[in-house]
């Protein structure tokens, strides 16, 4: 390419740039100052990386206090790209063609399988010793107050899939999120093994978030992923791959995550004859083996006896490997 083509090349680049800024009344020649007089941008810049590596603050001296931090971090960042998708299918206007819907929930799984694949940094990369140790100067605080998780919930089903199932009866999907919200199933994960009563850990988290949550609730009723498969693409041409799709992000967020939490629970926390309760207080026992709980954000796409077993088998296979 010689000269002549790159000048214009670069003129007829101008000339849209004069076009874009002229439309919202702006200098083009003031923009080209600015990029004249800016720094060359760097990555740790870009990043801000320098920021991103002070967030780190162990408030033990346990040299493993740093990957359980850590791995919470990166859990909580992949959190936000999977809500990040899910925003941008329940908060467009029209819905999104059927390969778009389709990209953004392969995005979804390709987030949550990275998470599930790297549970064992924390699960299997920490001394037990040091972790029964500084867990004690985290108190009240547990993974149990990710709030991202919570909206990741809201944001792919009805309400009504997430009161627990016992109660599930004495409601109706149409009822408003604030009603839903008093059985919500993560609510009874979090009370007194002994008394029945809200632990701390819970307070705080209801405290902080609930508004939140019923806003949310309230909002997405009807815009839902479960909604937006219902009403859109069901009958696509594309829906038996949009199926499994959903089906693939049901097992990975409601069966494969909760389940590397209890693989890793059982193995930190578990102690013959009698259990360590966990940080906050919660009831793992009966909170993260799915099968107790049963959330199934998409309940019309599997079978009677698929929702019957939910996550038994896994759970079974799971305790028979950490019993070797």
């Amino acid at each position: 390419m010689d000269k002549s083509e790159i000048d214009d090349k670069i003129l007829d680049q101008i000339r849209k740039l004069e076009q874009k800024y002229e439309v919202m009344g702006q200098d083009l020649s003031s923009y080209l100052d600015g990029l004249l007089y800016s720094d060359y941008l760097t990555y740790w810049d870009y990043i801000h990386l320098d920021t991103l590596l002070s967030l780190q603050n162990p408030k033990t001296g346990f040299e493993d206090e740093m990957i359980f931090i850590v791995y919470h971090q990166h859990t909580e960042l992949f959190f936000k790209l999977v809500r990040w998708e899910q925003q941008q299918l329940t908060d467009a206007d029209e819905p999104v063609p059927a390969e778009v819907f389709l990209e953004k929930l392969q995005r979804m799984n390709r987030y949550f399988e990275l998470l599930e694949h790297s549970f064992s940094v924390m699960a299997e990369g920490m001394r037990k010793e040091q972790f029964l140790k500084f867990r004690m100067s985290l108190l009240p605080s547990s993974g149990f107050q990710s709030a991202q998780y919570r909206f990741i919930e809201l944001y792919s089903t009805d309400m009504i899939n997430l009161v627990a199932e016992k109660e599930r009866a004495k409601y109706h999907e149409y009822d408003s999120a604030e009603i839903l919200m008093e059985d919500i199933y993560w609510r009874k994960g979090a009370t007194e093994l002994a008394s029945g009563k809200k632990t701390l850990t819970l307070r705080q988290f209801e405290e902080k978030y609930m508004s939140d949550f019923i806003e949310e609730g309230n909002r997405l009723k009807g815009r839902n992923l479960l909604q937006l498969y219902q009403k859109h693409y069901k009958d696509d041409e594309r829906a038996d791959e949009i199926v499994e799709e959903l089906k693939k992000f049901d097992l990975l967020a409601n069966v494969f995550w909760p389940l590397a939490h209890f693989k890793s629970s059982v193995r930190y926390l578990h102690k013959d004859p009698v259990d360590i309760a966990a940080t906050g207080g919660t009831n793992w026992q009966k909170y993260l083996p799915p099968h107790y709980q049963r959330i199934i954000f998409f309940p019309d796409l599997w079978s009677e006896q698929e929702k019957k077993e939910w996550g038994r088998n896994w759970v079974m296979k799971t305790l028979k490997e950490l019993s070797k």
